[in-house]
């Protein structure tokens, strides 16, 4: 699991019809109080805008949380974070 600040979205004119209808927003992750680098993650929740604070799972589990056959996906927001209490 993964903690993140989304920091903006990605727009692209061809996707994989797996993710089609999937929004794809840019975060930048969190590790240990730091920025960790930025990561590409499709939205389940399809309501995270810039400046959220949330959690995201990777791998096999990612593409699996859409419930469709092939949902080509390494990373997902799957959740909102209400509070962060360490200092960035």
């Amino acid at each position: 699991m993964y903690a993140g600040i989304v920091a903006g979205s990605v727009v692209a004119t061809v996707k994989d019809p797996g993710i089609e209808n999937i929004p794809l927003l840019i975060v930048q992750k969190i590790e240990n109080g730091r920025e960790a680098g930025l990561v590409v993650a499709a939205d389940q929740t399809r309501q995270a805008g810039i400046g959220d604070h949330v959690y995201m799972i990777g791998s096999k589990e990612a593409a699996r949380i859409f419930r469709k056959k092939l949902t080509p996906v390494d990373v997902a927001i799957v959740g909102f974070i209400d509070e962060y209490n360490e200092e960035l």
